[in-house]
């Protein structure tokens, strides 16, 4: 017999998405790269990527602004005397009652009659003395001692309210037993609450507690460390309540408590609650306030949940301004954001989250030697490829050609095989291939003997490289006058992207990257990156061509090739004791110095040192400057604008590499 099985589905209760695709780390990766080369460090770049959140996504900041506007939509709406308001009502209620029948009964005693209109038409104005005064008035009328009856009633449920969310409901049309279930509860708890203050409670007398009075607590504590703290917030925000009305309304509620149920002691036990309660919770927000500013009547165990809700908006506040230390997007509660500002933001914040667990553990940052944060290898090579690709499309519209994989070019196999990638036109190596099929099938638990599928991610390429291998030396300015022109960023992403060339398609070649300022130095494409822009004066090309030379010489068997970008003249060059001078404008001394510095790199490689001067600016003097320096080496001088700066040391080291033999002269040289 076959048995037949039934689906059930239920609504989504929140929790990861089973349904959801997998974060996308594209943009949030490209967002904290930029905002690193620009010189914030990781940490900071993530935090701002985070508050800013993404092109279709709510940032921390968004969260924070939709938290703060319910916050004020519910001060805005709402004021504190609906509680007094209702006695008010009951109270007039019941006193125009008692007068009618006061003058319907005929057969009443003229005296008695007159004594109590005279007791009704001389009550306080304050509704608390009021209802005070009458407590043992004898009413004539059963619809006006009703009406009074639930003065007493109101308030006792109110009251508990309070304290327990809900009692207001539960206790309408209750009965004495009911009111004495209550009093017993109160009872057992404060027994309880006071054996755990001396520490003399064990979990069976909760258990024991919980099994007799369960049915008062919906929130359904697993321990008396819960039922407390479930019990205090409640508690801390009725006397928030209290201290958030005029001292008017807290003197009329304080007389009028001593009438809840007909019952004093309801408020001394209540009291010895809220004695327990603070002495185990003291550090709940017992004395705080709020200003209500609306003109919706709240009831104390409403407006003590106002005032609940306002506590959880203020910590939904702070975990998203994530300012405190060791702040994670993990400790936010997304139940409690879900709850007050709706489930999309529960799932802005949830994604929000995801990204920076994946940015943390999925290896796109990682603590360098001195412990601060740095983007990883891994997002290194991410970004340079996705930098290389916009590079190369930048080149074939400036060319009127299409993006080349230019990878072994005129040349020959190194014997090694990369991944295919899209336009690849090079030979598959057809073992390697055939090996990650075989691979990937096993894994997927499949026998390759029953037969063989190739997916695309098993395909790879042999791998070529040019005739001539190229040394090339980036020689990049990082005098503050490229941050102050917006060139910073720039400068970085055309070196990551040449670095990314380098590196993936010409692994023949050596790049050196060198920066110069008031001093240069040596630097692997992760320190250049994260380099901060420092305001420091000096443009020390002499030193940065000493040190491109000594790179050179490291490798005599290869090709020079020298890049350097710059926008401003020389102004500072290296002294014999290894100081740097400065002088604005440019001493004679610094330029005779830069220029033999550049002589001798001419000298160096079988057929002199390629060069290529990237001006950047419209500054005289350094076109002037610039022009000089490739005539002597017959180098070549490019003015890109910023935007294409990239696409055009790209260009001039692939022209340098194949000799043009592969791309053309580019519309910017000079």
């Amino acid at each position: 017999m076959t048995a037949h099985h039934r689906s059930r589905y239920s609504r989504y209760a929140g929790g990861p998405d089973p349904l959801a695709p997998p974060v996308d780390l594209a943009e949030a990766l490209d967002a904290v790269a930029e905002d690193v080369m620009a010189g914030y460090s990781p940490r900071h770049a993530l935090q701002e990527y985070l508050r800013r959140g993404g092109r279709n996504r709510e940032g921390l900041d968004d969260l924070a602004g939709r938290v703060q506007q319910r916050r004020s939509e519910l001060l805005g709406r709402h004021r504190l005397d609906g509680t007094l308001n209702e006695v008010r009502k009951l109270l007039d209620t019941a006193v125009l009652e008692e007068r009618k029948q006061l003058a319907r009964d005929a057969m009443m005693d003229n005296t008695d009659r007159a004594f109590r209109e005279m007791q009704l038409q001389n009550l306080p104005k304050s509704t608390a003395a009021a209802v005070n005064e009458l407590a043992a008035y004898d009413w004539q009328s059963s619809t006006a001692r009703e009406a009074y009856e639930q003065i007493k009633d109101l308030l006792g449920r109110e009251i508990l309210d309070q304290r327990f969310a809900g009692m207001k409901e539960a206790l309408e049309d209750a009965t004495e037993e009911d009111r004495a279930a209550v009093a017993g509860m109160l009872q057992d708890l404060n027994e309880l609450l006071d054996k755990h203050r001396r520490g003399e409670d064990t979990d069976a007398d909760f258990q024991e507690f919980m099994a007799k009075h369960g049915q008062f607590f919906p929130e359904n504590p697993q321990s008396v460390e819960e039922l407390v703290d479930a019990l205090a917030q409640r508690a801390a925000a009725a006397q928030r309540l209290l201290q958030s009305m005029s001292a008017e309304q807290r003197e009329e509620l304080m007389r009028l408590s001593a009438q809840a149920f007909g019952s004093p002691g309801l408020m001394a036990q209540l009291g010895q609650l809220d004695a327990n309660l603070q002495a185990l919770r003291p550090g709940e927000d017992w004395s705080g306030s709020e200003r209500f500013e609306g003109e919706e009547g709240l009831g104390l165990g409403d407006g003590t949940g106002v005032l609940q809700d306002l506590a959880e908006l203020d910590e939904l506040a702070e975990q998203l301004s994530q300012s405190y230390n060791g702040s994670r997007l993990d400790d936010l509660d997304l139940d409690a954001l879900a709850r007050q500002v709706g489930q999309d933001a529960a799932v802005s914040a949830r994604t929000l989250a995801e990204i920076e667990r994946a940015m943390h553990d999925g290896g796109f940052l990682q603590r360098g030697a001195d412990g601060d944060l740095r983007l990883s290898p891994q997002s290194m090579r991410r970004l340079g490829r996705a930098l290389l690709r916009d590079t190369a499309k930048q080149l074939s519209g400036r060319q009127g050609r299409r993006d080349t994989r230019v990878a072994g070019a005129a040349g020959e196999q190194t014997g090694s095989s990369r991944p295919w990638e899209f336009g690849d036109a090079e030979p598959w190596d057809v073992t390697r291939t055939i090996t990650n099929a075989i691979r990937r099938t096993i894994a997927d638990g499949g026998d390759p003997r029953h037969g063989l599928r190739l997916a695309v991610d098993d395909i790879e390429v042999t791998e070529t490289e040019a005739r001539t291998q190229a040394a090339v030396a980036l020689l990049v300015d990082v005098s503050f006058s490229m941050a102050a022109q917006g060139r910073w960023v720039p400068m970085k992403r055309t070196a990551l992207a040449l670095h990314h060339l380098v590196s993936t398609k010409f692994r023949g070649d050596r790049l050196q990257l060198i920066s110069f300022g008031r001093y240069a130095r040596t630097m692997d494409i992760g320190e250049l990156t994260a380099l901060p822009a420092f305001r420091e004066q000096g443009t020390n090309l002499h030193h940065g061509l000493l040190l491109a030379g000594r790179f050179f010489r490291q490798h005599p068997s290869m090709q020079p090739v020298l890049l350097v970008v710059t926008d401003g003249e020389p102004t500072a060059h290296l002294l014999a004791d290894g100081e740097s001078w400065f002088a604005y404008p440019p001493e004679p001394e610094t330029i005779r110095v830069t220029v033999a510095e550049l002589d001798r790199l001419d000298r160096l490689g079988r057929t002199g040192t390629q060069a290529t001067f990237f001006r950047l600016g419209d500054d005289p003097g350094l076109e002037h400057f610039v022009a000089r320096m490739a005539r002597r080496i017959d180098g070549r001088v490019v003015a890109p604008d910023t935007g294409d700066l990239g696409a055009a040391v790209v260009g001039e080291y692939l022209r340098a590499h194949f000799r043009g033999r592969a791309y053309g002269e580019d519309d910017g040289a000079k």
